[in-house]
């Protein structure tokens, strides 16, 4: 088995991917992939070997990513806007023998001090470099035109991707996802009316260096024989037309995206007359929005729920009768408890961290093995550290992190639960709120607001917003108004920042 086999099925004629308004047959792509496979075999590398893929959305992360699990190799994507810093950090981390590089991240690749990560020993540029290129500088295209080479078989838990963590609740670590593990999460994808089908043009904007746009938007659509619109940047008044030019049928995103969406007053009832599944995860989303996308749109937001340890998703609501604030049920082949601070399962309708088990659940962190003990029991169970509460008909519903629990005077306080409040007033556009130090309480609630410019408001108005509808000890004691929130690559709000 090998999880670069999940192109060899389909038509050769049927558009796999469109990259910058290129169209690439499936049997265009498994040409690509199986010479940039020989060329890579005759740089040296080899089953096992770490190679860091700092791309945006492309073919060339496309072509790389295949060509690399074909090998037997170990894919590293990271963030192609990451600092310099962040990227030595990273690649060191891992050892990556070999980079890939496109132009979107040639400026931070530029200000990387190799020295600091010597065991880098190819950069795989995918344009040129101007005048003599560096030792060790390959171009991508010249790779293209080598024999094609077979992709070799592997065991089910052979190491295929380390996919750094989102950094929520502190410094980013590999996880350890196996081709077992990602195969696994793309079979338990198939869901009787929420599934991809081979006829769909898939709109890929989440980034391919986040696990939910590697394995959902991109691993299960190619399984499934669909096409991947892979797009850069996001922009709503772009995305519109190419949604329309493109007649794109599922649309995954984060919730900013699906925010943005909700606030572009100026666009047509009609603008996703072509969708038939909207998809959004990484972080709770607003159901302010969700209802707004639905009487504008005519939208219904499928919620999941995922992490970059379970190789992605373990609830949908895709298919399933629509309950905002719902992230659906768990998937097929997938366990889940909801557990208190005892270890004990809770009764029906109290909050626990969710438990995940399953073949989906990743081999641990990388060189970490007191934080993976920390999250993986033995026998099998992922911790999450996300708190959730289940109702009588299994649909799951997401309170927040356990490791984001403020406590004010003995009080549990999810900020989850005030942004809801929140991001239901007309002039806050986008809330993080986070636990502070109090003298008297212990803890205190801080809210930070990207304000609807439209509207008029300040502190007093929110704080009183939140009286009217929380209990006094889950209101913000202070309202910060800034430009943004500080995100990652997959949108999830970075908490630890704003504290």
């Amino acid at each position: 088995m090998n999880l670069a086999s999940i192109i060899d099925p389909h038509p050769a004629e049927r558009v796999a991917i469109i990259s910058r308004s290129r169209p690439t047959t499936y049997g265009q792509l498994r040409d690509q992939v199986a010479r940039l496979r020989g060329g890579l075999a005759g740089l040296g590398l080899r089953t096992g070997d770490r190679v860091g893929l700092i791309c945006s959305n492309g073919r060339y992360f496309v072509d790389s990513y295949l060509a690399l699990l074909g090998l037997g190799a170990v894919a590293v994507p990271l963030n192609p806007t990451s600092p310099a810093y962040e990227l030595e950090h990273q690649l060191g981390a891992v050892g990556a023998v070999a980079v890939v590089v496109d132009t979107a991240a040639s400026a931070h690749w530029a200000a990387v001090d190799r020295a600091t990560v010597p065991s880098v020993g190819t950069v795989i540029l995918t344009e040129p470099a101007d005048g003599h290129p560096a030792h060790g500088t390959v171009d991508f295209d010249t790779l293209l035109t080598a024999e094609p080479l077979a992709a070799v078989d592997v065991e089910p838990d052979t190491l295929a991707v380390l996919m750094f963590t989102s950094g929520t609740a502190g410094a980013p670590q590999a996880a350890m996802l196996s081709h077992g593990n990602l195969l696994a999460n793309i079979e338990q994808g198939r869901t009787p009316d929420g599934d991809i089908r081979p006829t769909d043009v898939v709109f890929g904007c989440l980034p391919l260096n986040h696990i939910f746009g590697l394995n959902v938007v991109l691993g299960l659509s190619l399984e499934r024989g669909a096409t991947v619109l892979l797009v850069q940047r996001f922009d709503p008044f772009t995305a519109l037309e190419s949604i329309r030019e493109r007649g794109v049928t599922v649309i995954p995103g984060a919730p900013p995206m699906w925010v943005a969406f909700s606030h572009f007053d100026d666009a047509p009832a009609d603008a996703f007359a072509t969708v038939r599944l909207a998809l959004t995860g990484a972080a709770k989303m607003p159901e302010g929005a969700m209802r707004r996308l639905d009487e504008h749109f005519g939208i219904r937001l499928a919620e999941g729920y995922g992490l970059t340890e379970a190789s992605a998703a373990v609830t949908s609501s895709a298919g399933l009768p629509w309950r905002p604030g719902s992230v659906g049920k768990v998937l097929q082949g997938i366990e889940v408890r909801l557990v208190d601070e005892d270890g004990s399962d809770v009764v029906e309708g109290d909050a626990g961290e969710i438990w995940v088990r399953g073949p989906n659940v990743f081999q641990g962190y990388l060189d970490r093995p007191e934080q993976t003990a920390r999250v993986l029991t033995a026998d099998g169970w992922l911790r999450t550290g996300d708190v959730a509460v289940t109702d009588a008909d299994g649909y799951l519903f997401l309170v927040d992190r356990a490791k984001d629990l403020i406590i004010v005077s003995g009080f549990n306080v999810y900020p989850a639960e005030v942004e809801e409040v929140l991001a239901q007033h007309p002039a806050v556009r986008e809330v993080g709120v986070v636990g502070v130090p109090h003298p008297h309480t212990g803890e205190a609630v801080k809210a930070y607001v990207v304000a609807d410019g439209q509207h008029g408001v300040d502190e007093e108005t929110l704080i009183a917003w939140c009286a009217d509808h929380l209990a006094r000890y889950k209101c913000p004691s202070k309202v910060m108004f800034v430009d943004q929130l500080p995100r990652n690559a997959g949108g999830k709000l970075l908490r630890r920042e704003l504290v």
